[in-house]
């Protein structure tokens, strides 16, 4: 398992120059920044005090140098070698304590640090610089004292969340908690796989997504703090704190600990980076179809799970009975930009997105084609809402694509349905679906069932003869073909459904009346 850092870190950002410049103590040397100012964010991973030219071979990086100059007076040679050696030992800054060696800043020096953009500070007036460094050092080691703590904290709470099952949002929220910022999953494509934070700040990351991307791709900066997700050699992902308020040092520590624990949970879960593809999506078009949340809101998430979303026509379609890797493979094959999300146990919801210029109707049928070709099995049902050119309009697109989906259900009213249903072709099914659970309806139907209503398997076979019978529209012959028996055996059947209910079959308006009885008894079981 790795969560590594892009780009490295070897040092420890806590105080950065400019920030023990602002100190109390600091100030009251009264500092001013000679050389090299634009230099002054540079972290400062420890302060030395070092009067010895050669003081560059004694250094790590990353250390603020005090001096006061006394063995580089009256050599100009000398000053700006002390200063390239600082340079080349990668040290944060030098503080020049002005007084007998330098009454004033010296100029080669200066140029020097000008030249290898060395922050050169002098102090104007007598400062102790045991005051300085033990301010510095004390902060430098309660700040790491913290995040080592907030480090055991926040490693902590993930891994109790994940010894107890917790799913990947709950984890990145607390994420989220610790950081205070907007907290985002994504793929190597830059595709929001799952986010966390307060929402109006989420959506204020996700309306810009893809600049946000491309910018805090090359590394971190500005509070953008992002770890890389991956393990045994494989890259699959990122996460990134979106704006973090804190120090650098800090928002890396969160970051890793982050990176660390959704490694472990995929480890430990058996996930994979396209789950949570998938339960991206299907938290998107889950919420699209409830309309609980304003299509308006849902649009920065479409966009940023890469859903093209800009003068496009969206085509919503519910399908039955196929599995959502098959049809986001036929999506891939067939070149067509789509969500796709198992919506219960046999119905997978797609929406496309298409070019304005492109035939929608013809798409989604040679969509249905496809998926059809392949089925093995019984056929797959493909129902289709009108294409919609506006986003507002694909929630109710979804939700009528999902009623003609359920209105034909059953396998027997499948089998002359065209390749892609739609709303004009469930005729009566789909208005007793909507109203199944009326409770006249209900009444009604249990009236006009009564006789074949019964727990024993003989009843229930009758009642699947009648519900073939009527769905044929009363062919004889076909019923006794579906049912594999003989047409006299279908007769005796007929014969025996009709006294049960106490109907002529023969006659449209009872067989209608029973037909539309058992249309709202299917519809209540489902």
């Amino acid at each position: 398992m790795t969560a590594t850092w892009d780009p490295p870190n070897t040092t420890d950002p806590i105080l950065s120059v400019r920030q023990i410049l602002a100190l109390e103590r600091v100030l009251a040397g009264d500092p001013e920044v000679v050389a090299a100012a634009a230099h002054l964010d540079r972290p400062v991973r420890w302060v030395h005090v070092a009067e010895a030219p050669d003081v560059g071979v004694m250094l790590t990086g990353g250390e603020m140098v005090l001096t006061t100059g006394v063995l580089l007076a009256g050599d100009e040679h000398k000053q700006a070698e002390y200063i390239q050696s600082l340079h080349r030992s990668e040290a944060a800054a030098v503080v020049l304590g002005l007084g007998r060696a330098f009454p004033s800043p010296p100029d080669a020096m200066r140029r020097a640090a000008d030249r290898c953009g060395l922050p050169l500070v002098v102090l104007h007036r007598p400062f102790p610089f045991a005051e300085l460094t033990e301010e510095v050092q004390s902060r430098l080691v309660r700040r790491k004292f913290a995040a080592v703590s907030l480090s055991e904290s926040v490693r902590t709470a993930l891994t109790g969340l994940i010894t107890a099952g917790a799913p990947l949002q709950r984890l990145l929220d607390e994420v989220a908690v610790h950081s205070g910022c907007p907290v985002v999953v994504t793929n190597l494509a830059h595709r929001v796989l799952a986010t966390a934070g307060e929402r109006s700040a989420v959506d204020d990351v996700l309306r810009d997504w893809e600049r946000i991307a491309r910018q805090a791709g090359g590394g971190t900066g500005d509070g953008w703090t992002r770890a890389e997700l991956g393990g045994r050699g494989e890259r699959w992902g990122q996460i990134m704190l979106c704006g973090y308020r804190g120090d650098t040092a800090t928002g890396r520590l969160l970051a890793d600990r982050a990176a660390e624990a959704l490694v472990l949970h995929r480890m430990l879960g058996g996930g994979s980076a396209h789950t949570w593809e998938e339960q991206s999506a299907q938290s998107l078009l889950t919420d699209l179809v409830s309309g609980v949340v304003p299509a308006r809101q849902l649009l920065p998430r479409a966009r940023a799970a890469g859903l093209p979303v800009n003068r496009r026509t969206f085509v919503p379609l519910v399908v039955r009975d196929a599995e959502p890797a098959q049809l986001e493979r036929i999506l891939r094959l067939l070149g067509l930009p789509g969500l796709v999300a198992e919506l219960t146990e046999r119905t997978t919801a797609v929406l496309l997105s298409l070019a304005r210029d492109q035939d929608a109707d013809a798409l989604a049928a040679h969509f249905a084609a496809r998926l059809h070709g392949e089925s093995a099995g019984p056929r797959a049902v493909v129902a289709a809402a009108g294409a919609r050119t506006v986003w507002d309009d694909v929630p109710v697109g979804l939700r009528e694509a999902q009623h003609v989906a359920d209105a034909v259900a059953d396998t027997t009213a499948a089998l002359d349905l065209p390749a892609v249903v739609r709303l004009k072709d469930v005729h009566l099914r789909g208005l007793i679906r909507l109203l199944r659970d009326d409770p006249q309806v209900q009444s009604f139907a249990e009236r006009e069932l009564d006789g074949l209503l019964c727990a024993n398997g003989t009843d229930q076979d009758l009642l699947g003869v009648l519900r073939t019978y009527l769905a044929t529209g009363r062919n004889k012959s076909r019923t006794a073909q579906l049912h594999h028996v003989s047409r006299p055996a279908l007769y005796r059947r007929l014969e025996a459904i009709q006294t049960r209910l106490g109907v002529d079959l023969d006659d449209f308006e009872q067989a209608a009346s029973v037909h539309i009885a058992l249309l709202a008894h299917d519809a209540q079981q489902q």
